[in-house]
C-alpha cells in the first residue's frame, strides 16, 4: 500500500511560500471563515488554537487571498490604517504586551473606521487576552473567534506524505502509520521528524524503512 492511501479527503489551498494548505476537520471551520472574507459580521476575526496546529500557515492563505498588510505598531500612529483593505496581526497577546493597548486600540479603530477588516492570530481566544483597558476589551470580546485544533492523524499523514513527495522520498506506508501515534502532535514536529528521515537514510545511504524511523524517533 502506497503512503497516499493513508490520505483521507482534504483538500489543497495555495499560501504565499507555495507550500500547500491542506484543509482537514481540524481547520476547516477556521478555513471557511478565510473563504468567505470579506463576508464577515464584524470587522475582525480571530483564529487562535495550540503551537503548530497551521494558524500562521492560515494567515499566509489569508493574506494571499486578501493582500493584507502588517501594521506597524511601533509607530504612534499606525500608517495606513485608512488604505489598507484587510490586516494581519499574528500573536496578538504578544503585540498587546509589546505595543500597549491604547496602541491596539488606535489601531483597532482606525481600521474600523476605514471599513477595512483585521485577521487576529493567537493561541487564546480574545476572551483570555490579558487586557485592562475597557473600550479595548469590550471591541475584541465582540470578535468572532474559531478554533484550530491540534492536527489529527489524517491531516498528519497528508503532511508527512507531502514533505516525502516534495523531497522525492519514497517511504512505504509501514512507515507512516508507524511514526504516526509516536510522533508530536504538530506540522512543525511533522517537518522535522521528515528532515530527521530524510538526512539519516543519505548518510547511511538506505531507504527510509521502520527501523530507520524508530532510531530516529528514539526507539531504536
Amino acid at each position: 500500500m502506497k503512503p497516499s492511501q493513508l490520505v483521507l479527503e482534504f483538500e489543497h489551498r495555495s499560501a504565499l511560500s507555495g507550500d500547500d494548505f491542506l484543509v482537514a476537520a481540524p481547520n476547516r471551520q477556521a478555513t471557511g471563515w478565510v473563504d468567505r472574507w470579506p463576508d464577515w459580521p464584524g470587522p475582525a476575526l480571530c483564529v487562535f488554537g495550540p503551537p503548530g496546529c497551521g494558524k500562521s500557515h492560515l494567515a499566509a492563505v489569508f493574506q494571499e487571498k486578501s493582500r493584507a498588510g502588517t501594521p506597524d505598531l511601533d509607530q504612534s500612529v499606525p500608517p495606513g490604517a485608512g488604505l489598507a483593505r484587510a490586516w494581519v496581526v499574528d500573536d496578538m497577546s504578544t503585540a498587546i504586551e509589546e505595543h500597549g493597548e491604547e496602541q491596539l486600540l488606535h489601531f483597532f479603530n482606525a481600521v474600523v473606521e476605514s471599513g477595512g477588516t483585521m485577521l487576529l492570530i493567537d493561541r487564546l481566544p480574545p476572551a483570555r487576552w490579558n487586557v485592562a483597558l475597557p473600550d479595548l476589551r469590550s471591541r475584541l470580546i465582540a470578535v468572532s473567534a474559531v478554533e484550530i485544533e491540534p492536527p489529527d492523524d489524517n491531516l498528519l499523514a497528508a503532511v508527512l506524505v507531502k514533505l516525502m513527495n516534495d523531497r522525492q522520498l519514497r517511504v512505504g506506508a509501514t512507515v507512516v502509520e508507524y511514526v504516526l501515534p509516536r510522533m508530536e502532535r504538530s506540522f512543525a514536529a511533522a517537518g522535522a521528524l521528515v528532515e530527521q528521515l530524510d538526512h539519516l537514510a543519505l548518510v547511511e545511504r538506505r531507504e527510509i524503512t521502520v527501523p530507520l524511523a524508530r532510531r530516529v524517533l528514539g526507539e531504536g
